[in-house]
């Protein structure tokens, strides 16, 4: 649970997960093209990727003297199987929401 608790933390930065959403969409990228159109310094951009790694959310990978960050696709299913085991909830409670619904809109006026 306390991955998952530090994953979520780490993703409820915006920029952090406009991160994760751009390495997502577009794969492995080296630290300069995850800057672009942030408007961010390299040092900021640098601590928001060592929190995500951290969280176990990205990976770095060293090529030459580039740094090169992808999506730890791990860590993103501990939020996936956690959002997934939540389903039954929801699928109830709005199975409920439904019954009272009908039964409101089938009362005499």
């Amino acid at each position: 649970m306390n991955t998952l608790l530090t994953a979520f933390s780490a993703l409820s930065d915006a920029t952090r997960f406009s991160i994760v959403e751009q390495l997502m969409a577009d794969g492995e990228l080296p630290a300069g093209d995850l800057i672009d159109g942030k408007g961010m310094s390299g040092a900021a951009i640098s601590r928001h990727l060592k929190v995500l790694r951290e969280a176990g959310l990205i990976q770095q990978r060293v090529q030459g003297t580039q740094r090169l960050y992808s999506v730890r696709s791990e860590g993103l299913r501990a939020i996936a199987d956690w959002t997934i085991s939540k389903r039954q909830f929801w699928e109830n409670s709005l199975d409920r929401l439904g019954d009272i619904l009908e039964r409101e809109t089938s009362w005499p006026t």
